[in-house]
């Protein structure tokens, strides 16, 4: 009975080995899925709420700043380099706009619209391979 413990041991380790490094490819396929999804939605409620605030800097400004701070947690979370890049660019793009009055509100909703076009493309690429 010894005999036959010692030989599963071995089999036994390299079956949690073989488990534990699957599992962890199964989490970076989920947190890529989950980064997909997150970061196009983001982008989305940003342009619509960009496009209703024009004339509320103040709110428009805080809406970019949430947007930034969403971004930067999708690209933390995202197992993808290039998701991550992206979603950190726009970020950091979205986190220097300042919005003090109208013609910033006008001006800050062009860029966040071109911006988010381009990530948009970009988070296409990124998971679609």
């Amino acid at each position: 009975m010894r005999l036959l413990k010692s030989r599963f041991l071995p089999l036994t380790a390299f079956a949690a080995c073989v488990l534990v490094a699957g599992c962890g490819e199964v989490n970076s396929t989920i947190d890529k899925a989950q980064a997909c999804l997150e970061a196009p939605k983001i982008v989305t409620e940003l342009a619509a709420q960009v496009a209703k605030l024009t004339d509320d800097p103040k709110a428009m400004d805080k809406a970019i700043d949430d947007a930034s701070a969403k971004l930067n947690d999708v690209a933390d979370k995202a197992a993808n380099t290039t998701l991550k890049e992206a979603s950190d660019d726009l970020a950091k793009t979205l986190s220097g706009i300042s919005v003090k009055d109208v013609n910033d509100a006008v001006d800050a909703a062009q860029k966040v619209g071109t911006e988010s076009a381009a990530y948009v493309e970009k988070v296409a690429k990124a998971c679609g391979s």
